[in-house]
């Protein structure tokens, strides 16, 4: 069974392995730019082309998803307790309402778009918090069908991939690069944990372990968010906020790798870790940060977006704007 699982995922793991490794040695001709984008983009080509065959979807969203989490718990390993405090009430603060603005945007500008409560849902909160793992998340909570949760995890998945190219300009502009406002922006807005990272690096390595702890404090309130969902009705008759099938017993924790990035910190922050094996961690953490990108790429499907048409990516984007407006309004206001 073991063996069968591995056989099924290899394709499409060393595919993005291999990409990852060109990108990396590409990114050496061009720092400026740096590997995750070359992940990214040469992964999409791939994806979209010669590598586009379902044998290759097993390893690609394991790549994508356990390679990321694994990740981010050997990041804990290079972090102390004091990195992570320094974010302080006031980061918590901005991204607490950086949250809600972001849900309650997406909710009326897709009623808007003419999108349906599930979907609107959905698409809180996978902007809101962590892109693809918030709304399988809260997929079951609101009772949304395999079709919606496709669709908001193709537009958030593009609107994040947009937004990783734009959101370094966009803080380079506003202020100069200076870490918190940047972390703050970037790991505030980003859909993915993997994009948080990828748009970090491209304003240089030491940005983003403060964007990924901003990330993962977004990460851990997916519970408050699924329970809040869990109160809403989702049914198109009646008032959003009159309960409806969706409310009562609803079934959320904290990530394991949020646990294991915690505990790894706290370890670290002890002394327990050696200083050789935190510098293993963060190289294989990087190692395994742009697989994941280059897997991310692969997963982005040209047809899809083709399929879902303008007013899909339209509601995607303008969701997009609006998560950059209330960061610069909020950022402002909580943390400079």
């Amino acid at each position: 069974m073991v063996k069968e699982q591995v056989l099924k995922k290899a394709p499409g793991f060393l595919a993005c392995l291999v990409i990852g490794l060109i990108a990396q040695g590409i990114a050496k001709f061009v720092p400026s730019v740096g590997a995750a984008l070359f992940a990214i983009g040469i992964g999409m080509v791939c994806g979209n082309t010669f590598l586009n065959k379902p044998g290759m979807d097993a390893g690609t969203k394991f790549s994508e998803r356990s390679l990321l989490e694994y990740s981010i718990v050997l990041t804990g390993a290079t972090l102390v307790l004091s990195d992570i405090v320094a974010v302080g009430l006031s980061g918590v603060g901005f991204i607490v309402c950086q949250m809600a603005l972001t849900i309650t945007a997406a909710y009326l500008i897709g009623r808007r778009f003419g999108f349906g409560r599930r979907f609107c849902l959905l698409m809180g909160a996978g902007n809101a918090v962590c892109g693809s793992s918030a709304i399988a998340t809260v997929s079951p909570v609101v009772g949304a069908d395999s079709k919606d949760k496709g669709i908001s995890i193709t537009i958030v998945n593009v609107t994040g991939t947009v937004l990783m190219v734009l959101l370094p300009v966009i803080t380079g502009l506003v202020y100069n690069h200076a870490m918190l406002p940047t972390t703050a922006m970037i790991g505030g807005v980003m859909q993915s944990i993997g994009q948080v990272i990828a748009s970090a690096g491209l304003v240089g390595p030491e940005f983003v372990p403060d964007a990924t702890i901003f990330k993962i404090i977004r990460i851990v309130f997916i519970v408050f968010v699924a329970l809040a969902f869990s109160r809403l009705n989702p049914e198109e008759e009646g008032s959003l906020f009159a309960g409806g099938k969706a409310a009562g017993g609803v079934k959320a924790g904290v990530p394991w790798f949020i646990i294991g990035f915690f505990i790894m910190a706290v370890l670290n922050t002890l002394g327990v870790v050696p200083a050789p094996v935190s510098a293993a961690a963060k190289f294989v953490s990087g190692q395994f940060e742009i697989i994941a990108l280059a897997a991310i790429g692969m997963r982005v499907k040209f047809r899809d977006l083709v399929k879902e048409g303008p007013r899909a990516l339209g509601y995607g984007l303008s969701v997009g704007v609006c998560q950059v407006l209330f960061a610069l309004g909020l950022i402002r206001l909580f943390l400079l």
